[in-house]
């Protein structure tokens, strides 16, 4: 396959939903959208992207099944290329790729209730099937990588189809991750292959190489939790959330580019997404390549950061894109005090075109504040907001707003005081300690999640800490903020189904730029009734002894969490006696010939 020729857009940006009339108009230009996409992406990168799509829906289906899927599917392709008038060319992509798929012989007996999904029209028959998606499914086993001798000779022979069961195998295992990173881990693959190959040492060399290409699958993995995090903003908050936050951080990366470019950027950007979110990786890819291709081709209006990484291979542009930093800040930029708080007009400007005013006002804050996350910059724009829909309703509008920067300061204090607090915390007192502080805190707010979700969050919280904490003090709280939203919008999408508590229902249903504080804010659940004595909850035995440092240390968190879940209002000093004693417990107990016994004394 041409895999080196469908690699410009690897790592850039994240996801989305929703179709919007503009870019139905441009498929209107099609009259077959499945010979448009196959016109631009060519035989090979149109198989690969529809076995993609078919992997990710039928994550238990064989490599040759899915094979015979694509050919019949890119068959029906070129002959919608040669003929648009043929029969069935005129369906869009995901209506064809469904249709085959609700096709598939004994549906029901491998996928159960997924099979209800074709009985429903589109797009709700879209959407049932993204639902059945399992991350990371545990029905597959791990990959074992055949020798090296083995893989040389089958890349040599027969190119196509090494590739093809390496795209599968992380499609199927990876089914929101979207067809671009996918191609480039595909294109990383062969170049180890076509590195190590020739050469004397292969097995030597591919380690090598697949060490360095498990590294890029962990960056894949990272990548699709912000893809995923991307879908959920714009699935859950809607279009207008979803471009703001995009908006403020294009506007904080290229605070040179005029407001118009941003803008239409910013609009291409959530018309992209909407194909990867909704699982259609054939138009995925294929606008992925445009949105690059266009934003190279305007390096000069957006950032000469750019041109080096405009004048890369393609295979390496999207991820230079990606990784850039922030262009520089204009020189003199005025104050935005005149225009948007002393200005007379203000009231005008807005009422004459709310969303307009308030986009430019996101776009000139971000550009002059890289320093600050999306969601501050939000939250101050609500706040703006909120502002002005109280004060243009009164007899003096200006003497009303008058005091808007003291009150748009609120939010950068509170936010950049979390910030500093709990740095100081991590840097001072060390990772350890500052996820037993976290597990105390959240157990307290919800202390009806399980022990080990709440042990899971407070890992993924504390990672947060380590990855932003580390960072020079600028960059500290737009990375703290980002990670974070993550962790919590993932919490609050689990609690919709189950829900945890009161209070984690209001902020989970809070606005999206809101939700950190509001779990900051968050107390203990004065309504929680601790559960009766369980004394399996606290009972140990002689494995702990022969259990390595890393699962005694767990061993010991879970303890603290089923502590303060029995009694919420256990002091500081309580709990540190309390997580001394288990050490000492282990220690003795360790030591002692009847291990059970010593262990339900203590």
């Amino acid at each position: 396959m041409k895999w080196l020729a469908i690699i410009s857009f690897i790592f850039f940006l994240s996801s989305a939903r929703s179709r919007n009339l503009q870019r139905a108009a441009r498929d209107a230009d099609h009259k077959s959208e499945i010979a448009h996409r196959y016109n631009d992406l060519k035989e090979e990168t149109f198989k690969a992207a529809a076995m993609i799509t078919f992997a990710q829906y039928l994550q238990k289906c064989s490599y040759d099944g899915l094979s015979k899927m694509v050919r019949d599917v890119t068959d029906m392709a070129q002959t919608c290329a040669a003929n648009e008038d043929a029969p069935d060319c005129t369906k869009s992509l995901p209506t064809i790729f469904l249709d085959k798929i609700c096709k598939v012989e004994q549906l029901r007996d491998s996928y159960g209730s997924m099979a209800d999904c074709c009985a429903k029209a589109d797009p709700e028959r879209n959407q049932c099937f993204l639902s059945f998606k399992v991350h990371q499914p545990d029905f597959i086993p791990p990959y074992q990588r055949p020798a090296a001798d083995v893989i040389c000779n089958e890349y040599q022979d027969n190119r196509v189809a090494l590739l093809g069961k390496f795209i599968y195998t992380v499609a199927r295992r990876n089914p929101f991750l979207h067809a671009p990173a996918i191609l480039g881990l595909a294109a990383e693959y062969e170049n180890a292959l076509k590195s190590c190959c020739p050469g004397s040492d292969i097995g030597a060399c591919l380690d090598e190489k697949v060490q360095q290409i498990s590294v890029i699958k962990e960056r894949a993995k990272k990548i699709g939790v912000q893809q995923q995090h991307g879908c959920r903003i714009l699935e859950k908050y809607g279009e207008r959330t979803f471009k703001a936050n995009k908006l403020s951080r294009m506007s904080q990366k290229y605070p040179k580019a005029p407001f118009p470019e941003i803008a239409q950027m910013v609009h291409d950007i959530k018309d992209v997404y909407t194909e990867c979110c909704e699982g259609d990786m054939v138009e995925c890819v294929d606008d992925w390549s445009e949105l690059v291709n266009k934003l190279c081709s305007k390096q000069e209006v957006f950032s000469s950061k750019l041109k080096p990484c405009c004048e890369k291979p393609i295979v390496e542009r999207t991820k230079c894109i990606m990784e850039a930093d922030f262009d520089d800040k204009p020189d003199n930029l005025p104050s935005l005090v005149e225009k948007y708080v002393q200005d007379k007009e203000v009231c005008q400007s807005y009422e004459g075109g709310h969303d307009a005013f308030l986009s430019e006002f996101v776009y000139e804050y971000s550009r002059r504040h890289p320093e600050f996350s999306t969601q501050l910059i939000l939250r101050i724009a609500k706040g703006y907001e909120t502002l002005l829909d109280k004060c243009c309703k009164t007899d003096n509008p200006a003497e009303c707003y008058g005091n808007a920067e003291e009150e748009l300061n609120k939010h950068i204090k509170e936010t950049q005081e979390v910030v500093k607090t709990n740095c100081d915390l991590f840097n001072t007192h060390g990772e350890e300690d500052f996820l037993k502080g976290i597990l105390v805190r959240y157990t307290k707010k919800m202390p009806q999640v399980s022990t080990e979700t709440l042990l899971e969050i407070g890992k993924k919280m504390t990672a947060v800490g380590a990855k932003c904490c580390s960072l020079p003090e600028e960059k500290r709280l737009s990375c703290s903020e980002h990670y974070l939203t993550i962790v919590i919008e993932k919490m609050c999408k689990k609690q919709e189904s189950s829900p945890v508590n009161d209070q984690v229902t209001h902020c989970c249903n809070e606005f999206y730029s809101n939700k950190r504080p509001c779990f900051t804010a968050m107390g203990v659940d004065t309504k929680y009734v601790p559960p009766p004595f369980d004394p399996k909850m606290f009972s140990f035995d002689e494995k702990l002894c022969n259990a390595p440092d890393a699962e005694k240390q767990e061993k010991q968190l879970m303890l603290l969490i089923n502590l303060v879940k029995r009694k919420p209002q256990m002091t500081e000093d309580q709990m540190k006696k309390i997580g001394g004693g288990f050490s000492t417990m282990v220690d003795k107990c360790c030591k002692q010939e009847d291990l059970v016994t010593c262990f339900g004394e203590e």
